[in-house]
């Protein structure tokens, strides 16, 4: 048994992606699987964003027509993929909504495992409870939420503090890698409900039982013991980046362009004090930081948890569907160095563009080997999906604005483009049809 066609259902949530995936099975449309990728938003006004999720919790629920999901896919813990899974204390929140759908597995990165010990490298085997090592990139999902609150505490008691802009660009920043405890918790206890898997390159197909006729690859993240390059952020790469043709472009983790606060694991081991020691060197750091220098080290906190993003790839009657989350560079790297996935990458069909369309999360590399990317005249053209919001992330000024107007430009002249950005304020979601 083999699907005859995807319907996919992109939801408008401002800033963050939401994504339901139904697998139709038979000409009578009565047979279907769903598959829901993230559920957050950090683009929505505070005040709307919980009436926006639960309207998508409700749409999801009435396409699934009360039936089971089959799976819920979290790709990493930033608050615009995952915040929607929050619940409410009534039971009434959109967090409740999903998991009422009892979804038969939730399928999370391997860094997501809350067993695991704070110095895993990579995700528990059946032999041995986790695996360790020195580094301790990963050990701190908690050091870094820990991090990102006070940096919103900060933006918030003091605003005049802070040059115009600033404070709401940390405020949105800081909220985006906070703990999203609700959330986190739920996904738990979806998790244990039906079943969890902690995925990573290269693992078994996580759906191969849900979904019939389906291959569904991991291609990321690495473990830190297959890929230690995931550990760092690069801020810039002409090769690779949608940089366009600036000579100079303001990196990720400086002060100004030219000073550079460097974030790396000496940082880690710094003085001791009451909070966690992963987060040790933010003591310090966070209360002499001033102006664009929080905002580096925050910035920083933000590209280290998209390199814990899943990559998936799924193959189903000759097509293939590729969701990145927000993977970035690191990530990116390590799978296309591995034998054979560049040249199956090449022949994608539908790309869910990459970290809101950020010029570090779509390689040049891969962009370039898609086989099927080309102007309207072109046969079997593949289709692009983008959901994002502007004005969130980055800045015009310094080319790194998110969506990146040069992958835009890309996107729309050699693709079938969708972008939740254009569609009607009233619209819940744009629905992309694929046939198998």
């Amino acid at each position: 048994m083999s699907p005859t066609h995807l319907n996919l259902f992109a939801y408008q949530v401002g800033f963050g992606d939401c994504f339901l995936l139904q697998f139709v099975y038979g000409d009578g449309d009565s047979d279907k699987r769903h598959v829901l990728i993230d559920f957050g938003t950090t683009g929505a006004p505070e005040a709307e964003s919980g009436k926006l999720m639960q309207r998508v919790a409700e749409d999801i629920r009435e396409k699934c027509r009360g039936a089971q999901l089959d799976a819920v896919v979290a790709t990493h813990r930033h608050a615009d993929h995952i915040s929607g899974f929050a619940t409410k204390s009534n039971g009434n929140g959109s967090g409740d909504i999903i998991r009422a759908l009892q979804p038969r597995l939730v399928l999370q990165p391997w860094t997501e495992d809350l067993t695991l010990a704070t110095d895993a490298t990579g995700p528990r085997t059946k032999k041995t409870k986790a695996t360790s090592g020195s580094s301790r990139a990963f050990s701190a999902l908690q050091a870094m939420n820990t991090v990102a609150e006070q940096v919103v505490k900060l933006a918030t008691d003091m605003p005049r503090g802070l040059p115009s802009g600033l404070a709401e660009r940390l405020d949105f920043l800081g909220r985006d890698n906070t703990k999203n405890l609700s959330a986190v918790e739920n996904l738990a206890a979806m998790g244990k409900a039906g079943q969890s898997s902690y995925a990573y390159f290269g693992m078994n197909d996580p759906l191969e039982d849900l979904l019939p006729g389906v291959i569904t690859h991991v291609l990321g993240p690495p473990t830190v013991d297959q890929s230690a390059t995931i550990k760092k952020q690069r801020a810039t790469d002409n090769d690779e980046f949608w940089h366009f043709h600036a000579r100079r472009v303001s990196t990720a983790n400086s002060i100004d362009g030219n000073s550079r606060v460097p974030f790396d694991e000496s940082y880690v081991f710094a003085k001791k004090g009451k909070l966690p020691r992963e987060a040790r060197w933010a003591a310090k750091h966070i209360s002499d930081a001033r102006g664009s220098q929080l905002l580096g080290i925050v910035t920083m906190l933000d590209k280290a948890m998209n390199n814990t993003s899943l990559i998936l790839l799924f193959e189903v009657g000759g097509k293939r569907l590729l969701f990145p989350g927000d993977a970035q560079i690191e990530n990116w790297s390590y799978a296309l160095e591995q034998p054979g996935i560049a040249e199956m990458l090449a022949e994608v069909d539908l790309y869910k563009v990459g970290h809101h369309g950020s010029l570090n999360a779509t390689p040049k590399s891969l962009w370039n080997g898609f086989n099927k990317r080309g102007n309207s005249s072109k046969k079997e053209r593949m289709t692009s999906v983008l959901s994002t919001m502007a004005g969130k992330h980055g800045c015009e000024e310094k080319r790194t604005e998110v969506p990146r107007k040069t992958l835009v430009d890309e996107l729309k002249h050699d693709t079938h483009f969708h972008s939740t950005q254009e569609m009607p304020v009233n619209e819940l979601y744009t629905h992309v049809r694929i046939d198998f």
